[in-house]
């Protein structure tokens, strides 16, 4: 059964699982969808993570005792899947040159060119498991173990909006220019965040990505204003 325990004050965490497993983040997509729907007194947000939900509530209209006891009802067995199908996104990246500075050590170290470890990249369709660190930012799993490498021992000051990033097993790409110590393999001219759309976040928990390479000129081409 899954664990309901304080996060803060005004916030419960409920962990689903130790593990990181497709069954586990469908469990808290389901979970977090069913607490949503039932427009719980004082609950403010739902945010799934990889294997986990955190509920913030407003202590002013709930509290722990309170809140604990509304949701456990919802924990069932017959919450198992996501409520709404997933949506597959098709991600155009532009791969090493100056958009994807680390792509040549990290094929290096796998024993590829850059060309096999950008397609070995792009061969993959990835979940998005969770959205943070910034606006928008997508942690997609799983990235092929061959290509897989760790964070930057030291953060890049900056990393241009775009960039698709490794680390570790993950692989995400940044919404906005930001810091970042992800290893930087390419760049998408997809806007991930937009306030001027109806829907700022262009992916959500559970959908599915395909990266497609192309190149310079392509890239260039499609980073219109009205490219989204």
């Amino acid at each position: 059964m899954p664990r309901i325990f304080p996060t803060s004050e005004c916030a419960l965490t409920i962990k689903f699982g130790d593990g990181i497993t497709l069954r586990t983040h469908e469990l808290v997509l389901a979970y977090s969808a069913a607490i949503d729907q039932a427009a719980l007194p004082g609950v403010v947000e739902v945010v799934p993570t990889y294997r986990s939900a955190t509920v913030y509530f407003d202590p002013l209209q709930t509290d722990e005792t309170t809140l604990t006891r509304q949701i456990q009802p919802l924990i069932s067995n017959k919450i198992h899947t996501p409520s709404r199908p997933a949506t597959t996104h098709i991600i155009p990246v532009w791969y090493g040159g100056a958009a994807g500075p680390d792509l040549l050590n990290i094929a290096q170290q796998a024993d590829l060119t850059p060309v096999e470890a950008s397609r070995l990249h792009a061969s993959v369709t990835y979940r998005v498991y969770m959205l943070g660190f910034s606006p928008g930012f997508p942690y997609l799993g799983t990235v092929p173990t061959r290509i897989a490498t760790p964070r930057h021992p030291t953060p890049r000051q900056q990393v241009a909006a775009g960039s698709v990033g490794i680390a570790g097993t993950q692989t995400g790409i940044y919404p906005q220019t930001s810091p970042g110590g992800w290893r930087i393999i390419g760049r998408t001219p997809v806007r991930l965040f937009s306030l001027t759309r109806a829907k700022p976040f262009l992916l959500e928990p559970g959908d599915l990505v395909r990266f497609v390479p192309i190149d310079e000129d392509e890239f260039s081409r499609l980073s219109s204003p009205d490219y989204s």
